[in-house]
């Protein structure tokens, strides 16, 4: 989701105890490179069933779950992630009925962003009964753009990780654009990679936003290696800073692909916020543009 799409929430941190462990703009690809690349890329994303981030259609699933969730099968989507709305984190649905009306569709409930507050205990029952995989917490969950609250941040995501995998499912992060500003020259996202535990605190990279703060998401698949389970594929105007359909922004997507191993991707969800036309047109347009790559 967009950086305007979430708030912060603020939690109790006083009862941590854990130990810290210590692009620019995507280079255009041209000639057999990208032919190799493409290559590469589509003998690889045959491995994974693509997926989406259900506030792609946040209206719609507001107002008409089961025959929106029909419609999205009907694109051939086999993944969902969803998102906390005004009706709660199925969109009105109660976990079980969710999961089964996935299931029923041929699709499979993976994930869900949430948010890391007072009612997380909650949200983690809900998500066991749901048969997740993962849940996502959406946005830092204490403000503060320092390096100090992204450590605090960091011990919060340990300690979330740790009684999510207790329960059987994994405890992962969603980036915007924010978190790549520095304090010091050094990367605040950089400040939650190195204080997370690996085992507990998965990381869920948004490739547009990352591109859009004038990072390159491939930098940190070798820096963090096998960090990024999850990702959000989503093309981005680096203008209007907005999302766009794929093929149209300056997301190198069969760059991408080809790097997916280093990665460690399981799971891409599609994300799409703005529409040239409508959110359907616009997934038929990303999904057929997949087709290519």
């Amino acid at each position: 989701m967009g950086s305007n799409a979430y708030r912060m929430v603020s939690i109790n941190l006083n009862d941590m105890q854990y130990t810290r462990r210590k692009f620019l703009s995507t280079t255009a690809v041209a000639g057999s490179a990208l032919a190799i690349g493409s290559t590469l890329a589509f003998s690889k994303t045959k491995e994974h069933a693509l997926g989406l981030q259900l506030y792609t259609f946040r209206e719609k699933m507001q107002s008409q779950p089961l025959k929106t969730l029909e419609e999205i099968a009907a694109l051939g989507i086999k993944k969902i992630e969803s998102a906390k709305s005004q009706k709660g984190h199925y969109y009105g649905l109660r976990p079980k009925e969710m999961q089964s009306a996935c299931t029923d569709l041929g699709m499979q409930l993976v994930s869900g962003h949430v948010h890391l507050d007072a009612a997380f205990d909650r949200t983690l029952e809900e998500a066991v009964e749901a048969q997740q995989a993962y849940l996502i917490c959406s946005s830092l969950p204490t403000p503060g753009q320092t390096l100090d609250n992204y450590k605090r941040v960091a011990e919060a995501f340990n300690k979330a990780g740790e009684k999510c995998s207790a329960a059987g499912v994994r405890f992962g992060y969603h980036n915007h654009e924010y978190e790549f500003e520095s304090e010091n020259g050094i990367v605040l996202y950089d400040v939650l990679m190195d204080e997370t535990e690996a085992q507990w605190v998965h990381m869920e990279l948004d490739l547009g936003w990352v591109i859009v703060a004038g990072k390159n998401p491939l930098d940190y698949f070798k820096k963090y290696p096998g960090r990024f389970p999850l990702w959000h594929l989503k093309d981005m105007d680096l203008e209007k800073k907005h999302s766009t359909e794929f093929g149209k922004g300056g997301l190198n997507i069969p760059e991408m692909l080809a790097h997916q191993n280093e990665s460690g991707l399981e799971h891409i969800f599609i994300e799409q916020e703005e529409y040239a036309s409508t959110p359907f047109e616009s997934i038929q347009h990303n999904m057929q543009f997949m087709k290519t790559v």
